[in-house]
């Protein structure tokens, strides 16, 4: 197995509401720190939703827990005891003039200056480019941030690694929050972070074996403590599809990553254009891969993981 801790598709709910494939969402929010979120289910019924407690994020601590939101799905009863309380809600957010967002569906910018945001995206996808098979794994979810200052900063690149003999696209990368690396402290036997720090990685890759557009490859964690990452693209069968079936390598023309924020920062997705096969015989190749070497060995210093699928 290439990647360690690979995710079982969906895993990694965060901050996101329980409903998915929502319509006609908006974004409210008042002086008093609360976040007020109309929408429609999938059944028809409009629901409102209270989100409040948390803002930013923690850097990694065993000790401290990560912030979270507070959640009232009934509009102000759970809070208040008061079921009418979304009606007599005063809106104060002002445009957004925030830093550019991916896949993002609402944000406002609050009386106290700090940011909210929703974005929506599919996160249950299937692995190595199936199509779903179950109407949860096409849904689309909402994830809700709450935020000052810079997002987090996610680096992604590719190279050639050494340990497959250079016969194939490796990519790489790392997540680092307010100048520190984003990490977990555990993983469950399948992958999944087991608090709240913990942040999954959603690869997926362009154009490749599995047919033209964007598709899903698979999913990993950051690592602790370096808060980077290593994937290496292979054929395999891939244990999280029925059957185990065997599944070609999914090297594309792109590839990109999807990472849920730390704590109740936003949503943040970092692109890279692929670099083909590698021509041994071309010094324009083994110049950018002693190159992007280097840069490997910078961005996932102090992984033992990562180190022995340089």
């Amino acid at each position: 197995m290439i990647a360690a801790g690979a995710l079982a598709p969906g895993a990694l709910a965060s901050e996101a509401l329980s409903d998915v494939n929502v319509r006609n969402i908006t974004l409210e929010v008042n002086t008093r720190g609360e976040a007020l979120l109309t929408y429609d289910r999938e059944n028809g019924e409009q629901r409102h939703v209270l989100a409040w407690g948390a803002v930013n994020a923690f850097p990694p601590s065993a000790d401290q827990p990560q912030v979270h939101f507070k959640w009232d799905y009934a509009g102000g009863w759970g809070k208040y005891r008061n079921s009418s309380y979304w009606k007599r809600f005063r809106n104060r957010c002002r445009p957004y003039d925030g830093p550019a967002l991916a896949f993002v569906i609402a944000a406002c910018k609050a009386p106290d200056g700090s940011y909210w945001a929703l974005q929506s995206w599919q996160r249950k996808l299937p692995h190595r480019g199936v199509d779903p098979w179950r109407q949860a794994q096409g849904a689309w979810s909402v994830d809700v941030s709450h935020w000052t200052g810079e997002l987090a900063e996610l680096e992604l690149d590719v190279d050639w690694p050494k340990r497959f003999n250079h016969e194939t696209e490796q990519i790489f990368g790392r997540l680092r929050y307010d100048g520190r690396p984003v990490h977990g402290f555990g993983t469950t036997p399948s992958g999944a972070p087991t608090d709240r720090y913990g942040r999954g990685l959603y690869i997926d890759t362009l154009d490749s074996a599995y047919g033209p557009g964007w598709k899903r490859e698979t999913s990993v964690v950051f690592r602790k403590p370096s808060g980077s990452f290593c994937y290496s693209f292979y054929a395999t069968h891939d244990v999280s599809l029925p059957g185990r079936p065997f599944r070609p390598a999914g090297n594309g023309s792109r590839y990109r990553i999807t990472v849920m924020g730390p704590g109740v920062t936003p949503d943040v997705e970092a692109e890279v254009a692929g670099i083909g096969k590698y021509e041994r015989g071309s010094a324009a190749d083994v110049e950018l891969e002693h190159k992007q070497l280097a840069l490997y060995d910078e961005v996932t210093a102090g992984d033992k993981f990562c180190a022995t699928q340089r």
